[in-house]
């Protein structure tokens, strides 16, 4: 008989939840084979909270680290320790992160410690700028120079991986269980009449999804995009409207609201739960964000996505056609934003272009793998 292997899931964040949410459900289908734990650090605690519910997620141990303005430091040392002792206490054959957290790199770090398998969900993204995205590209350098298991959701991803020396055989291209997650979750239905977005929804002008959030982005670059945006909200008064769920980040929110506040066609909003984001998704016209995950959901519902970011580590979208990296450049933003209200030809192209981060069954090929 095949003994069961104890399962480690670790996360923290609002993408990480979203991304290992049908990682979790595949594992625990498969009871007699794995002992699945779940993990959440806390890492963004009001934002994950909800999303556990809505994809009936049960936590198995919450570390609730979140801190008041909360250092890299401590986050790594507090995932590196605690997690360390659930390694022991459960027995851990494996580790299974998500991306490029502060929380996946210390849970990765603390399964190497512990000399056990670790497994890396989204594995094989670059940018080859330490610092762009901040402090995300190291740390998923990092989690891959500790894994065993590499599931990267793309082609270039896993050449990526190959270029570092990393072995073929360690490494399957599952697509990205944010796809899984997506798809799922725009299937449900969903009704904004009740929400604080009604208001905002039921505005009959053209909608444009922004948000923008990076560490690299605070200081003067969200400056810069508050104010391209609030010139085109001024220019398109009449047909145009943004709608812009803000992170609790002081250093994001507080340019954000002296900049767009006061701007009757931009509506400002707290951090949405993920039904009413995908809805959102659906309902726009194209998406402004500096957002690596919705690089990849806006295109699998057929929306242009303008990257306020120097770089992606998500370049399949751009060579695919439906995603453009713009940058923080105020004139830039409006010279974008309106080429794409106003050529249809572009916005066709970009619109209609193949998604190529997943079909919905990346999680089945993580789960399937690791049974193997």
């Amino acid at each position: 008989m095949t003994k069961k292997k104890n399962i480690l899931l670790v996360f923290g964040t609002r993408p990480e939840v979203i991304k290992m949410a049908p990682v979790v459900k595949e594992f625990r289908k498969f009871p007699g084979r794995f002992n699945t734990k779940v993990c959440v650090t806390g890492q963004h605690r009001q934002m994950i909270d909800p999303l556990l519910k809505l994809f009936g997620i049960k936590v198995d141990v919450d570390l609730n680290l979140m801190r008041k303005n909360q250092t890299l430091e401590h986050i790594t040392t507090s995932v590196l320790h605690e997690v360390g002792m659930l390694i022991d206490q459960y027995k851990i054959d494996c580790v299974v992160v998500q991306g490029d957290t502060t929380t996946a790199m210390a849970a990765a770090l603390a399964g190497f410690y512990k000399k056990i398998k670790v497994a890396h969900v989204e594995a094989g993204l670059r940018t080859n700028d330490k610092y762009h995205p901040y402090p995300e590209e190291i740390n998923r350098r990092m989690i891959d120079t500790f894994s065993d298991y590499y599931f990267a959701h793309t082609q270039p991803a896993k050449q990526n991986l190959l270029k570092e020396g990393v072995k073929s055989s360690a490494i399957d291209v599952t697509g990205n269980t944010v796809i899984d997650a997506l798809l799922e979750t725009a299937r449900k239905k969903h009704d904004f009449s009740k929400t604080a977005l009604a208001k905002a929804v039921e505005d009959p002008r053209r909608l444009i999804l922004m948000t923008a959030h990076r560490r690299e982005n605070a200081g003067q670059p969200i400056k810069d995009i508050c104010e391209a945006v609030k010139a085109l909200a001024l220019q398109h008064s009449k047909t145009l409207k943004f709608i812009y769920p803000v992170h609790l980040n002081p250093n994001i929110k507080g340019p954000v609201h002296s900049i767009l506040g006061k701007i009757s066609n931009v509506y400002l909003c707290e951090p949405l739960e993920y039904l009413s984001m995908v809805h959102l998704i659906k309902k726009s016209y194209l998406v402004l964000t500096d957002s690596g995950g919705l690089q990849e959901e806006a295109p699998s519902l057929g929306k242009p996505v303008l990257v306020l970011r120097q770089t992606t580590e998500r370049p399949e979208g751009v060579t695919a056609g439906c995603v453009q990296v713009i940058g923080t450049n105020k004139q830039n933003i409006i010279r974008k934003v309106n080429q794409l209200l106003i050529d249809q030809k572009i916005y066709q192209r970009m619109s209609k272009a193949v998604n190529p981060y997943g079909d919905g069954k990346a999680s089945q090929r993580i789960v399937k793998r690791l049974l193997n």
